[in-house]
């Protein structure tokens, strides 16, 4: 049970009003109460509700905040064919609830709300939800996830959010082209990496890449350029993607001369990045250049004590359902050695 501290009483004002944490009411002064957790988790998704499971089960008693997207990327996916346990397959939402439930019954409070301040070096820890209710924490455990950069073109979205063959991952999703024809936009080394995974499965792929040049590795260049199925199509933007109801078709344009040409595709992948969900953290963790957390090798230890981070947030390299939860249970793991530590 979440612990709060007592309400302190003072010598009265004559009207009522709020200052700060302090309430001024008629007769009396009451500090607000501030709500403090043994164990914090920050995000839902695998990561989070995996975290919360083990934690509960080791009685730390944790509370989940889910963010303003319970579940995470997940939520976004209808089909999930590549977590275990689940032979006929399974959709992301249901995948989630499952986990929820699983979180729930050992104990776990979860909560919709959103973390919009931290200051993580404090201790306890103290961390700000939808910018005005403070709560303190013994340790925090951080499954913010990363989310998938977009084009941020109409028909992408309606088609993503509808799922009519748009995605942002190839190995989740390439499974269900087996044998057809598919566009990939992106020049860096995941997009070299998602195109030749696809390349395995699809009968076709076309690459778009906005320059005469890729950003990818020279090995990944390479193995795309021995790719016979494979084409690469240069100095060229998505100009739109047809279908009603599923891709039928992208629009290319060359962006030296303007000239549009229509490719007959039934998938759409983009591989522009992802960006991880971390900007409030920033200045307190140690990060990379683009956000993702950096942690203990073999544990998801980060530079402050008490604090770790799983699934994606810290994940730039598999960013798979399975491996995310792996992780949250590593960070319950590590959240429990340390509170047993410093007891």
């Amino acid at each position: 049970m979440a612990k709060t501290h007592k309400l302190f009483k003072i010598q009265c004002l004559h009207r009522a009003y709020f200052l700060g944490k302090v309430y001024i009411c008629k007769h009396k002064i009451y500090t607000m109460s501030v709500e403090h957790i043994h164990c914090l988790i920050i995000g839902s998704g695998p990561a989070g509700y995996t975290a919360a499971i083990y934690a509960s089960r080791a009685d730390l008693k944790p509370v989940l905040y889910t963010g303003l997207t319970p579940g995470g990327q997940l939520t976004e996916t209808t089909e999930v064919d590549n977590f275990p346990g689940y032979p006929k397959g399974i959709t992301g939402p249901e995948l989630m609830e499952d986990l929820k439930a699983q979180a729930e019954r050992f104990g776990t409070q979860v909560r919709f709300g959103m973390v919009t301040k931290a200051d993580l070096t404090s201790l306890p820890k103290r961390v700000w939800i939808d910018e005005n209710t403070e709560i303190t924490a013994d340790t925090v455990i951080i499954s913010t996830g990363a989310s998938a950069k977009w084009l941020g073109l109409e028909n992408e979205t309606r088609l993503r959010m509808n799922a009519g063959g748009v995605s942002a991952c190839a190995v989740c999703d390439g499974f269900f082209f087996r044998g057809q024809e598919v566009a990939i936009v992106g020049a860096g080394d995941t997009a070299a990496e998602e195109a030749t995974y696809l390349s395995k499965l699809c009968k076709k792929v076309y690459m778009i890449v906005r320059r005469g040049e890729m950003r990818a590795s020279k090995a990944m260049q390479h193995r795309v350029q021995n790719t016979p199925n494979i084409e690469v199509l240069w100095n060229s933007e998505t100009d739109d993607i047809l279908g009603s109801e599923a891709v039928e078709a992208v629009v290319v344009k060359k962006n030296q001369t303007g000239e549009k040409r229509t490719i007959q595709v039934t998938g759409f992948f983009v591989a522009i990045g992802h960006k991880p969900n971390t900007d409030i953290f920033k200045g307190q963790l140690n990060m990379d250049e683009t956000g993702y957390i950096q942690v203990v090798p073999g544990s998801t230890k980060t530079n402050i004590e008490g604090v770790f981070a799983v699934g994606d947030c810290a994940d730039k390299t598999y960013r798979q359902a399975v491996t995310a939860a792996g992780s949250g249970c590593m960070g319950a793991l590590d959240a429990e050695r340390y509170l047993a530590a410093a007891h």
